[in-house]
């Protein structure tokens, strides 16, 4: 057990672990110390200097971010020096910073226009040189601009650190410092995975998603296109805190009532491809353990983590598993089975994806997702996108009345629900795998393997055989379980990976969040919660129980891994190394 440390903040008494920074001490008193700079278990280096406060007894002021409590010691978060300080910091920052706020897509949420306000900010106290960069639209999925960037170092941290991929990081030094990848080339060229990571960690608008709101807009207004909509498993978990709703909150009735106010569209429950993926998933696995195919088999619904083993690992892809996500098996039924049970023609139908994903940008543009020249998903947008596109529209979301999902793909498994939680996968492929293997096998919730540790393992016993699996969030942890396999220390059967820490409840597609949110909020365990309420409050839980799962197979797959169903479910990587 840690000694406790007595001190005051502002002569508030605080008593906290030995170890605690002051930052973290002064939220037990109440007090919010601003901060750029640092992010919890991502960024903690003390560089912005905005967070500093007096130490009585101490010289000069200190970083409370990096600065940890002692016994007895007085901290004053406000005094006149703490705030002389804070402003000019801010004010220098300001002095190279592109002020274009109207424009910007943080505009209203950006950590450092809301410090700007609360410390009366003279925004030109400071003229001299502004820098102009490049901005850089060189991938799919994510744009960075520069001339906005205020080097807090939170997006570099969580690409190298976090993520373990490097694309990007500080170049020069002094007045000319700024970030860029490798040789001053775009991120196009490096082994960026798009999985927007980066966008949720940067306070300002130096990072977004590549939009294509207007290309859906244009969709909607053309009288020759039959649009459709339909979300991801996690958008109605988190779509709420884009209009001010408390983290945790389901918004799914409002979500497709607010699409189809946008215009003539239909709206459809992405979670039915997730029970269509499990299934598809789950009978591969069966095969692969019977024919001695590659093992462990690895999950392949993450184009962030697919990308990851094309740069990276590209020996392990006859591991991956050759299911579709289930945003391109929707694609596929819908071009498919549905054009033809309905009389259209494919090119005459635009499908819109809503995603929690920025990778998922560039999964919809593999040549892999093609089927005779025709894309199965034309556009995806993030959460963000969606929720710019409702507040466009002049909605009141908040005050929406909820509504159903279309017919015929409105119904789903509980077990596609928990898809958007790290270890949802996992658990809804061991549900449908253990009953086909074992009949009387009723086995529901496999709790090992649920929670937000970057790390589960878990040995289930299943048909008279134990089967271990593994669960990993975050590049830089399935790098650790890659390297625990290949040196023979791990033996899998079964290998869930997701790209996002959390999975993709915390995807880069998803509401970003300031750091006074993030840093003291559980928010991977909150959003994952109204994953898990859905699917333990429902009727149907396991994903081959889907009757309209059984029509799919009846009227068009036959059965699952079919020639039919793989030609259209099913894909292949590369390697891009």
């Amino acid at each position: 057990m840690k000694k406790m440390i007595n001190l005051t903040i502002n002569n508030i008494p605080v008593c906290v672990p030995e170890g605690t920074t002051i930052l973290q001490a002064a939220k037990q008193a109440n007090i919010e110390i601003p901060s750029l700079c640092y992010l919890k278990d991502v960024n903690c280096i003390g560089s912005c200097r905005v967070c500093v406060v007096e130490v009585v007894g101490r010289r000069g002021l200190v970083a409370s971010c990096v600065y940890p409590v002692e016994e007895g010691m007085k901290v004053l978060t406000n005094t006149p020096a703490v705030r002389k300080s804070r402003k000019t910091t801010i004010e220098l920052i300001l002095s190279t910073h592109h002020k274009k706020c109207l424009s910007c897509v943080r505009g209203n949420n950006c950590e450092l226009q809301k410090l700007s306000y609360d410390y009366g900010i003279d925004e030109d106290r400071f003229k001299g040189e502004e820098p102009i960069y490049e901005i850089d639209k060189s991938t799919p999925c994510v744009v960075r601009d520069n001339n906005k960037c205020i080097n807090c170092l939170r997006c570099v941290a969580t690409c190298n650190n976090i993520q373990t991929i490097g694309a990007i990081g500080q170049i020069r030094r002094g007045f000319d410092v700024h970030i860029g990848s490798p040789f001053e080339t775009g991120l196009g060229t490096t082994d960026c995975v798009g999985c927007g990571q980066c966008i949720v960690a940067c306070p300002v608008g130096a990072l977004y998603e590549k939009s294509n709101i207007d290309e859906v807009w244009d969709a909607i207004s053309d009288p020759n296109k039959k649009v459709i909509f339909f979300t991801a498993p996690s958008i109605a978990a988190t779509l709420g805190e884009c209009f001010s709703m408390p983290v945790g909150t389901n918004v799914e009735g409002k979500m497709v009532t607010a699409i189809k106010m946008l215009g003539d569209v239909e709206v459809f429950n992405m979670n039915l491809t997730a029970d269509l993926t499990i299934v598809e998933e789950a009978n591969e696995l069966i095969q692969r353990v019977s024919t001695a195919k590659p093992l462990p088999m690895f999950t392949s619904c993450c184009p962030g983590w697919i990308q990851f083993v094309e740069h990276n690992y590209p020996e392990l892809i006859p591991n991956l598993s050759s299911c579709k996500s289930p945003q391109q098996m929707f694609g596929a039924v819908l071009k498919s089975y549905y054009c033809q049970k309905n009389n259209i023609d494919p090119k005459d139908l635009y499908v819109v994806s809503v995603i929690p994903c920025t990778a998922k940008k560039f999964e919809t543009a593999r040549d892999e997702m093609y089927n005779q020249g025709i894309a199965d998903v034309d556009v995806a947008i993030t959460t963000r996108e969606l929720s710019r596109m409702i507040k466009g529209a002049g909605i009141t979301f908040t005050s929406l009345p909820d509504t159903e999902f279309d017919s015929p793909f409105a119904l789903a498994s509980g077990a596609a629900a928990i898809f958007g939680a790290t270890g949802g996968v996992m658990e809804a492929a061991l549900r449908t795998a253990a009953n086909l293997l074992d009949g009387t096998n009723e086995k529901v919730e496999f709790m090992d393997v649920r929670g937000t540790s970057g790390i589960k393992e878990a040995t289930y016993r299943i048909n008279g055989t134990d089967v271990d699996v593994c669960v990993a969030s975050g590049l830089g942890n399935a790098r650790k379980v890659i390297e625990m396999i290949k040196s023979g220390q791990k033996k899998y059967l079964f290998v869930e990976i997701m790209a996002c820490p959390g999975g993709c409840v915390n995807g880069g597609g998803q509401p970003v969040q300031s750091d006074s949110v993030r840093n003291y909020t559980e928010l991977k365990a909150t959003r994952a919660g109204v994953l898990y309420n859905a699917d333990s409050e429902g009727e149907l839980r396991k994903s081959h129980e889907n009757p309209i799962i059984k029509t799919l197979y009846d009227e068009y797959f036959e059965a699952p891994g079919k020639a039919k169903a793989h030609a259209l479910l099913h894909t292949t990587y590369q390697s891009r190394k």
